[in-house]
Parts: C-alpha cells; structure tokens; sequence
C-alpha cells in the first residue's frame, strides 16, 4: 500500500493517458453528470467536483447504492465506475442508466461491467490491475474530471492535473518513509493513533476528509468519522469527549466566512480538551491543494497502521461481506 500511495503523484499522465485512450464522445450533458459508484472506486467522484469547485457548470453528484435518481435521463452522462468491474451496487446503475437511456462511461479493470459496457458499445476508461480499489484514487478522480469536461459539466483543467505532478512529487519525498519522525505525516499518525478522528471538511475539502475517514478506517483498520463545517457547528460541536480528536483540512482559498468558523470551532474544541490538529493543502492550483490533502491523508492511514502493527492492505471485513453477496 504504502507504494502504490507514494507512486500517486506518477499515476497522473498515465491517467490523463487512459482516459484519452477511451476516445470519450464530447457531447453536451444538459443534465449533468452522476458518477456512480462505491467505496474507493466512488471517491474520485467526490474529488472531481471538489476539485472543480465554483467551477462547474453542470451539477456532478453522486449514486452510491443500487439505484439513481428519477431524473436522470438521456441529457445525462453516468460514469459508473467499479475497480473490479463486479461491484453489485454499480453493475445495478450500470443497467439503470441504460434503461433511463442515459449516456454513459465505464470505468474499471474489466469483469463484468466492462463485459457489458463492451457488448453496448460503451466507453471504456481501463484502470490498471493489481491495486486495491482504494488505491487508483487518482484514476478514478481523472477519469471523472475527464469526463466532466467531455460532458460540459466543467471546464478542462488537465493543465492543472499535468502541473501538479512534480510539486506532489516532493510532497511525496517529503513526507515518505524516510522522512523525519517530525515530518506532518508522521507527527499526525502517531498524534491520531490512540484517538478516533474526526476529520472537518468545509467547501472544496469536504470530500478529502471523507478520504481521510475511509483511507483510516480500512488502512489503519481504525474508526474515524467524517463531518463538515459550517454544518458541524449547528450539532457536532456540542457532543466532544475522550478518545475524539478533530482535525480540520484547511484550503488557502476557502471563503472567508468558512475560515472564521474553523478558528471560532479549533478554539471551542481546545477549550473544552479536544486533541485538534490542523492541516493545510498545499499547491498552486485547486486540483494540486486537494490532492496534496489526498496524499497526506493516505500516507497518515498507512503509518497509523504500522504503529498498531497491521498490515494496511488487505481488508477482511470487506471481503468477507463481499463473499456473503456471492
């Protein structure tokens, strides 16, 4: 695991490479566009639209679950993306899309969802095997950014995505295995491990605290929650107590009125003994902040899990339920 996270800053011209290689249909989607999926295959979805933030033209949301939304239509574009190609839950919006008549996009290793999208005469984005699902987060999230701007949904920014390889590469150095006991990535896990976080997105960071949560609870085999401000602070904030722990992921451009609420909240939390740790994206552009938060959050899970001593990549829990699915 903790390879295939420091090779992310890599993975993001052969990403841009497959998506080409798709030959996705450029096509105005009136409707929008829904990326469908679950798990680690779903969050690119998340980071898409985080990462076009105020930038969208389109509404881009999400369908984690066995059905979509009524609306969606032959105006719209669904990306149903499934790592293995036989997440249940996705090859069921696979077949609902295609019943609304929507336009759609695979994207996957293959199995059976790349079988039928092949048979339809479905594009298909090929993802590279041999990861956990978790572990293509960077396919997933520009295969989505790719089909967002086919679709109209949001603006082209693969200048951004080529750009910021080399700056999440020194992140990558920076915080990796032989970095520091003192480098953010390894002070916030040995801070985390004997808490459960709750990570506090606000506006394009929402969906990087909910990474944070996942890569923690299936890498570190640990709990951890996901929460977001300015809704936190009407109910959240009133429930703190021992093993909490807050942690806020912070974006230079957030609107200001967001930034006075994370310093009113990180000062209510310390005063009443709350652990609170703050984190800053780093980069140029808003794809290059996200990801840098992505980054940080998987490197942290990954060591979070070596001071418990597990293994942070097979995931049992998981697997044992898939099996009981058949």
């Amino acid at each position: 695991m903790l390879g295939d996270v420091l090779a992310q800053p890599a993975q993001l011209a052969d990403a841009v490479w497959r998506a080409d290689s798709a030959a996705i249909p450029r096509q105005e989607a009136e409707g929008g566009l829904v990326v469908a999926g679950m798990g680690g295959s779903a969050i690119g979805g998340d980071l898409a639209a985080a990462a076009l933030s105020g930038r969208a033209k389109r509404p881009i949301s999400m369908a984690r679950g066995y059905e979509l939304d009524p609306w969606i239509g032959p105006d719209t574009l669904v990306v149903c993306a499934s790592y293995s190609g036989d997440t249940e839950e996705t090859l069921a919006s696979f077949e609902a899309a295609g019943a609304a008549g929507a336009r759609r996009v695979a994207v996957t290793t293959g199995g059976g969802l790349a079988r039928r999208a092949r048979t339809e005469g479905v594009p298909v984005i090929g993802v590279p095997a041999g990861f956990q699902p978790r572990a293509a987060v960077v396919y997933m999230t520009v295969a989505a950014l790719e089909c967002a701007a086919a679709s109209g949904a949001g603006p082209p920014i693969r200048e951004e995505i080529e750009a910021a390889a080399g700056p999440l590469g020194a992140l990558a150095e920076e915080w990796g295995p032989d970095s520091p006991g003192d480098s953010e990535a390894k002070r916030l896990a040995s801070a985390l491990s004997e808490t459960v976080p709750v990570l506090h997105g606000a506006g394009s960071t929402v969906a990087a605290a909910r990474r944070w949560k996942c890569q923690i609870n299936e890498n570190a085999e640990a709990p951890a929650f996901a929460t977001e401000l300015p809704e936190a602070d009407h109910n959240e904030v009133c429930g703190y107590a021992s093993p909490l722990a807050a942690v806020f992921l912070e974006d230079s451009e957030l609107d200001a009125r967001l930034r006075n609420r994370i310093e009113l909240t990180v000062d209510l939390l310390r005063d009443g003994g709350t652990p609170v740790e703050r984190v800053q994206a780093r980069g140029e552009s808003p794809f290059a902040r996200l990801m840098s938060l992505v980054l940080l959050g998987d490197l942290v899970s990954v060591y979070m899990a070596v001071l418990a001593g597990r293994d942070p990549t097979p995931v049992p829990a998981i697997d044992r339920l898939k099996a009981g699915l058949g």
